[in-house]
C-alpha cells in the first residue's frame, strides 16, 4: 500500500505547496464569471453559494459549466505543479486548494461546498477515483434526485475505493476532504432529513 511519507518532502516544501493551493483555491470562479457575464452578485441569488450548482440558477447553463470547471482546475493545476517534489506536496497542494475554496479569505472566510474542487483533486492525484465519484453520483442522482444526496453518497465511497485498491494516500486525502464535505453540507443533510432538500429539475 502507498502511505504519506513524511520524511521523503521538505516541511518547507509541503508548506509552500499548501500556501500556493490555498492562494488558488480562493478564486472564486462563480462570482468572477457572473459579474464578467452582467449576471449580477451570485451572493444574492439561490442559496447564495458561490459554485456552479448556484450559477445555474441564474439560467446561464455556459458560465455555470465555465464555473465549474473553473472550481476543478484550481485544484488540479496545483496538485499536478507539485508533483515534481513528490506526493506529499501534490497531496497538500490539493488540501491547499479545498480549503482555499471552502474558506476564502478575500469573502470573509465564507466559500463554496467543494464538490467540484474535490472532483479536481481526484482527477489530479488519482485520475480514476473521479470515474467511481461519477459512476456513484450518477446512479444516487437518478434514483433519488437530490443532488446534495448524490454527492454526499460519491464523496463517502471514493476513500472507500481508494482503500480497497491499495491507496492509502489517496485513501486518506479523500477521507479528509469527505469529513469538509460534509460539513459544508450540514444545512443539506438537514433539509434531506425533513424532506425539504430541491431536487433536480424542480422549480423554484
Amino acid at each position: 500500500m502507498m502511505q504519506f511519507d513524511w520524511t521523503g518532502t521538505p516541511a518547507g516544501t509541503v508548506l509552500l505547496a499548501l500556501g500556493v493551493g490555498y492562494l488558488c483555491g480562493t478564486i472564486a470562479f462563480g462570482l468572477i464569471l457572473t459579474r464578467l457575464f452582467g449576471l449580477g452578485d451570485l451572493r444574492s441569488i439561490g442559496s447564495g453559494n458561490i459554485g456552479a450548482t448556484n450559477v445555474l440558477r441564474t439560467g446561464n447553463k455556459k458560465v455555470a459549466a465555465l464555473t465549474l470547471l473553473g472550481d476543478l482546475l484550481k485544484a488540479t493545476v496545483p496538485i499536478l505543479v507539485f508533483w515534481r517534489f513528490g506526493p506529499l506536496a501534490a497531496a497538500a497542494a490539493g488540501l491547499g486548494a479545498f480549503l482555499g475554496h471552502l474558506f476564502p479569505v478575500w469573502l470573509g472566510f465564507r466559500g463554496g461546498k467543494g464538490v467540484a474542487t474535490y472532483i479536481g483533486i481526484l482527477l489530479g492525484f488519482a485520475p480514476w477515483g473521479v470515474l467511481v465519484f461519477a459512476a456513484v453520483w450518477l446512479g444516487a442522482a437518478k434514483v433519488w434526485r437530490y443532488s446534495s444526496l448524490a454527492a454526499l453518497l460519491a464523496t463517502l465511497v471514493v476513500p472507500v475505493g481508494y482503500l480497497l485498491m491499495g491507496n492509502l494516500m489517496a485513501a486518506e486525502l479523500s477521507a479528509i476532504l469527505t469529513i469538509l464535505v460534509y460539513w459544508k453540507h450540514a444545512p443539506n443533510i438537514r433539509r434531506l432529513r425533513a424532506g425539504t432538500e430541491g431536487r433536480i429539475g424542480a422549480k423554484g
